[in-house]
């Protein structure tokens, strides 16, 4: 699976992460603190 865009929603505490696959499906849909969204990426 691989992963060709990446959406983030931006809040003051916690963040929206979210990633679609080249066939337009979701891959992943994750709520990070703000600390963990670098550790993330």
């Amino acid at each position: 699976m691989r992963v060709t865009t990446i959406g983030l929603d931006l809040a003051k505490n916690v963040f929206q992460v979210y990633g679609i696959n080249d066939e337009g499906e979701v891959a992943f849909n994750r709520a990070l603190r703000r600390a963990q969204v670098l550790a993330f990426f």
